[in-house]
């Protein structure tokens, strides 16, 4: 289900920065005829500002049918600009809503978490991130988070490429909204996938 807002900015920055067109192997070894690098959006001083709204925007919008989350945050490297942004523009809001982020692996030393930040086992979260396409990475997450002892709202992201992940999410009793579809850049899903 595709999050409302006005998307056009980021559509656009989408379209100029992070989409390639071409042949490229996805990192499931499927191939595809576009390539969508979220990272030049989500690192982007423009970029970072409009995901970080679009998400902080419908996570407060949605409390009242979701339920209102403590936390966000997702797998490391892909969501940890996405946290970043729209904490930052909570706490500009003095909105009570912290980062966490998950790590592959629990770590080799310290404390040995896998995830991090500043969440305690029975708080409400929302796992955010970039690109949605098996839905693989953000349910190692939404499973990462559950043993941790965090309750998962459900999964926000800005793209879903249309090629089985919300019905993987489905599956596991998981609700998936994203800012934008492939079909928003006039892509059809490729049946490859």
């Amino acid at each position: 289900m595709t999050a409302s807002a006005d998307r056009t900015p980021l559509i656009e920055l989408m379209e100029r920065e992070a989409l390639q067109r071409g042949t490229f192997t996805l990192a499931s070894g499927k191939t595809a005829n576009y390539y969508l690098d979220c990272r030049r959006v989500t690192l982007h001083p423009k970029g970072a500002g409009l995901v970080g709204r679009a998400m902080l925007d419908f996570i407060s919008t949605n409390a009242a049918n979701a339920g209102i989350p403590d936390a966000v945050g997702g797998m490391a490297i892909g969501a940890d600009p996405i946290t970043a942004s729209i904490v930052t523009l909570a706490g500009m809001e003095n909105i009570e809503l912290s980062g966490f982020m998950v790590r592959k692996e629990p770590k080799g030393h310290g404390m040995g978490q896998q995830v991090e930040g500043p969440v305690t086992a029975g708080q409400n979260v929302v796992i955010v991130e970039d690109v949605i396409t098996s839905g693989g990475s953000a349910i190692k997450a939404v499973e990462a988070a559950q043993a941790f002892g965090l309750n998962v709202l459900y999964v926000l992201a800005i793209i879903d490429r249309l090629a089985g992940g919300e019905a993987a999410f489905a599956a596991k009793g998981l609700k998936l909204y994203t800012l934008t579809t492939i079909r928003d850049f006039g892509i059809e899903p490729e049946s490859a996938e």
